[in-house]
């Protein structure tokens, strides 16, 4: 909540990380939006114009600034971090602060003035937005034309559970998926291996997520990939009776390996392509109720109905599997040469 009294009091937009999701309601005003390598282009393109960027507790790693030598060109970088070691390690820093965030945001609230509102930095922000969203996959509509796609399905469980569930996701397109369409309105909802990056995290971190916090409803996103590295965990959801639902995300695919081999490598396609079971018959042997879905005209429905299931439930995605997640940035680049979205 701090940091949205801070965001009210100076009238300075707020983008968010992987790891700082839920740090801001995302329909906040001043909620810009997820950044960097996979975020929205408003958001990048907020960064790269701004004067002035307050980094908290964030590492301003490469998913975040792309080449570095270019990352926020015309701002003055203020770091704030509590290991002392992170401040200036990976961009330049114009102002190092040691501390704790909460004391951080707290002594700022004490003595900012109160700013006036600052209308046209916020109306560049609400044109890039809307030509950013437009250009993405849910904004295209590619959904409406009777094709299955993640963006549709992520954002179908979010307006299901009213935006109130822990989301748990995996690693991969299906990570940034979630990051950009579940809509998250409050904070410790989003859980995800954005430091080593594991695949096979969603499964066991969601029934640890329910036991601690079952008072919430629990959703574990994965792709098929990440989904087979974990899928022996079923036994203990039955075992112990977690509530957890799963929405495998099927593009029969290692996804983000064949987008890379796709836009990067010219199509030269190698050990992408997964031959993976039939998953109503895996869950079937486990005594997991399961469904699968092929259209959009049929999410909601089995979403609704993993919902009422008492215990684990799992719900099959097949999904248009020629979809990328865009925009992206690509390797030696920044955030100001991203790729933002499939060549006509």
């Amino acid at each position: 909540d701090l940091l949205r009294q801070v965001a009210e009091h100076s009238e300075i937009p707020v983008a968010h990380t992987l790891l700082g999701i839920g740090n801001m309601d995302e329909t906040h005003r001043l909620s810009a939006g997820y950044a960097g390598m996979h975020g929205w282009m408003h958001v990048n393109k907020m960064i790269q114009q701004c004067d002035l960027l307050i980094g908290i507790g964030c590492r301003y790693d490469d998913r975040i600034t792309g080449k570095t030598s270019t990352f926020a060109p015309n701002a003055r970088i203020v770091h704030v971090d509590v290991d002392r070691s992170e401040i200036g390690k990976n961009v330049r820093t114009d102002l190092g602060i040691v501390a704790d965030a909460g004391d951080l945001l707290a002594a700022l609230l004490r003595r900012i003035p109160q700013s006036e509102p600052r209308t046209a930095w916020m109306d560049q922000l609400a044109a890039w937005r809307e030509v950013s969203e437009a250009r993405s996959w849910h904004g295209s509509g590619a959904w409406r034309e009777g094709r299955l796609t993640a963006d549709y399905v992520v954002d179908q469980i979010g307006e299901a559970t009213d935006h109130q569930a822990t989301l748990v996701s995996d690693v991969g397109q299906n990570q940034m998926w979630a990051a950009r369409y579940f809509g998250f309105r409050h904070p410790y909802r989003h859980l995800s291996s954005g430091g080593l990056g594991t695949m096979g995290y969603a499964v066991p971190a969601a029934m640890g997520a329910a036991l601690g916090a079952p008072e919430r409803e629990t959703w574990a996103i994965c792709g098929d990939g990440g989904f087979q590295m974990t899928m022996q965990e079923l036994a203990t959801l039955v075992q112990d009776q977690i509530p957890v639902r799963i929405a495998v995300l099927n593009n029969h695919r290692l996804g983000m390996i064949r987008q890379w081999q796709e836009i990067i490598y010219d199509e030269n396609y190698h050990s992408a392509e997964l031959l993976g079971p039939d998953l109503l018959r895996l869950c079937e042997a486990y005594g997991i109720p399961a469904w699968r879905a092929t259209r959009p005209d049929e999410v909601a429905a089995v979403i609704a109905e993993a919902r009422k299931a008492p215990g684990p439930a799992l719900i099959d995605f097949h999904l248009d599997e020629a979809q990328n997640v865009y925009p992206m940035m690509l390797p030696g680049k920044g955030l100001s040469d991203m790729v933002e979205g499939a060549p006509e």
